[in-house]
C-alpha cells in the first residue's frame, strides 16, 4: 500500500507572487530578485496513493505552468493521457477554477465539488469546452465520504466564508457556513490531510474536526486583517474578503495553537510579510510551529 502524497502546485493567493501589477514592499523584493523570497504561483495541491492517479485539489490560472513543473502530473506512455485523474473544487472564485480551461484537451477525468460550485460552472458557457461525454461532473454532498481514484477517500465540508467575488451582491454575509466555500479532508491508510485554502473563523466545531488531520494545509492570506489597507493595495479587510488573518487575538496562529497536526499555511497574499525568509512576522509563524508553503512542496503522510 502506497503513502499518501501531496504535492504544493501553488502557494500564493489569487494574482500568485509578485502579483504582475504590485510594488507592494514584499513584491518589490522579488521584482528585484532578492533571494529572502521565493516567486509562487496561484494555490493549488495534487493528492495521490498510488503514484499513477492524481487528485488536483482545486485547478489555478497557474495550473499549465505547474503541470510543466511537476513530473508527476505530466503525460506518459500513450500518444494522449494524464495522471490526473479526478479535480475536486473548494469554491468557484477565479483562482480555483480557471486553471480547468487547461485541461479541455478532450481529456477524461472526474469534477467534484458542490451543487453551489457547479452551479457558477454551469452558468458560464465558457466551461462547456470540458466535453460533457469525457468529465463527469459529479455534485458532492458535504460530510459524505466520496472514494477517488488511487485508493483515497474524500470528504468536503462547509468552512465559514463567502460567495465567489464575481457572485457578491450588496453587504454579502461573509462567514456563513454553506456549499460556496468548503474545506477538504483527504484519507488513506490511517493517514489524513486537511486543505483549507479560504475561512474566514475558525468556529469549535471546526477545530475538533482539523485535530483529526496528521496535516493541515490552511489559510494564509494575510497576516494582519487590515493589511492590504495598509499597504495601499486594497480598500477591504481580509475578513471582508472572507479570510481572517494569521495575526490577533482572535487570528489562525492563536485559533489553532492547540492542533497537533503539521501545520502549513497556504494561499498567502502577495503582500503577506510572512513570504520573507527573516522577516519578524515570518519567524513568529516559525516558531509557532508553522511551516510556510512553497510550491513544488511535497508532503508524505
Amino acid at each position: 500500500m502506497g503513502r499518501l502524497t501531496a504535492i504544493v502546485l501553488g502557494s500564493a493567493a489569487g494574482g500568485g507572487y509578485p502579483q504582475w501589477n504590485c510594488r507592494c514592499a514584499v513584491c518589490r523584493l522579488a521584482w528585484a530578485g532578492d533571494r529572502r523570497v521565493k516567486p509562487r504561483t496561484q494555490a493549488g495541491i495534487a493528492v495521490s496513493a498510488d503514484g499513477s492517479n492524481w487528485v488536483l485539489l482545486n485547478a489555478s490560472p497557474d495550473l499549465r505552468a505547474q503541470i510543466a513543473s511537476t513530473p508527476a502530473l505530466q503525460p506518459s506512455g500513450a500518444t494522449r493521457g494524464s495522471p490526473i485523474a479526478a479535480v475536486v473544487l473548494t469554491g468557484a472564485e477565479i483562482d480555483q477554477i480557471a486553471g480547468l480551461l487547461a485541461l479541455r484537451e478532450r481529456q477524461g477525468f472526474a469534477l467534484l465539488a458542490t451543487d453551489e460550485t457547479l452551479g457558477c460552472i454551469a452558468d458560464n458557457p465558457i466551461f462547456d469546452v470540458l466535453a460533457p461525454g469525457l468529465v463527469e461532473r459529479r455534485a458532492t454532498v458535504l460530510d459524505q465520504p466520496i472514494a477517488l481514484p488511487g485508493g483515497i477517500e474524500a470528504t468536503l465540508f462547509a468552512v465559514p466564508g463567502k460567495l465567489p467575488l464575481y457572485r457578491e451582491r450588496d453587504a454579502p454575509v461573509t462567514d456563513a457556513e454553506t456549499g460556496a466555500n468548503i474545506g477538504v479532508e483527504i484519507r488513506h491508510g490511517g493517514a489524513q490531510l486537511a486543505y483549507v485554502p479560504g475561512c474566514a473563523a475558525v468556529a469549535s466545531s471546526l477545530k475538533e474536526r482539523l485535530r483529526r488531520a496528521d496535516t493541515l494545509l490552511f489559510d494564509g492570506t494575510l497576516f494582519v486583517d487590515d493589511e492590504m489597507i495598509r499597504t495601499g493595495t486594497g480598500e477591504k479587510t481580509g475578513r471582508r474578503m472572507g479570510h481572517m488573518p494569521i495575526d490577533g487575538p482572535d487570528g489562525s496562529l492563536a485559533a489553532l495553537a492547540e492542533l497537533g497536526a503539521r501545520r502549513v499555511y497556504i494561499h498567502i497574499n502577495n503582500t503577506n510579510p510572512i513570504l520573507v525568509d527573516g522577516s519578524p512576522e515570518r519567524r513568529r509563524v516559525e516558531d509557532a510551529g508553522w511551516v510556510i508553503a512553497e510550491d513544488g512542496m511535497e508532503i508524505v503522510l
